[in-house]
């Protein structure tokens, strides 16, 4: 995918809709093809995260892994959905990890400089937390869901 045609589907995109031509022009210049076979991990929990993603085909599992026993699929998600909140704030670590449930193409933007252009720009910066707050808010209310489904028995008061 060149520039053009990332931005045309930057533009398209509900997440990215709002954001204005230079911004967009910006998040262009910040992404970068990225391609995962299934099976394989893109990040571990706790490891660094200085990158979101855009999901272009395939599909990728939110997992947590647990204490003991088996490791919890939060959440598959698939086509333009958006991944990744954890490069937006300290201390800048993966919340969650997660597998390729089948070959997955993403677009894969490069959070270290975003965070400096939110420095820069506060309005673009206050743009895209509103955008990812949303994000967060269905993830952790996908995880707090699963957990409560898996960890309370049927029968359970």
């Amino acid at each position: 995918m060149n520039n053009q045609s990332t931005a045309e589907y930057l533009s398209a995109h509900e997440f990215f809709s709002d954001f204005s031509d230079d911004a967009l022009e910006f998040l262009c210049e910040c992404s970068s093809m990225r391609e995962i076979k299934k099976g394989q991990i893109l990040f571990l929990l706790g490891e660094e995260a200085d990158k979101f993603y855009v999901i272009l085909n395939g599909c990728i599992s939110i997992q947590m892994p647990a204490i003991m026993g088996p490791i919890l699929e939060i959440q598959s998600i698939g086509k333009d959905q958006i991944l990744g909140w954890s490069w937006l704030i300290a201390p800048y670590k993966w919340h969650f990890q997660t597998k390729a449930e089948e070959d997955t193409q993403l677009l894969q933007f490069d959070g270290t400089a975003l965070l400096a252009r939110c420095d820069q720009e506060p309005k673009f910066g206050y743009e895209l937390l509103k955008k990812f707050a949303e994000l967060m808010s269905v993830r952790l209310t996908a995880a707090r869901q699963k957990m409560m489904d898996e960890w309370n028995p049927e029968g359970f008061a």
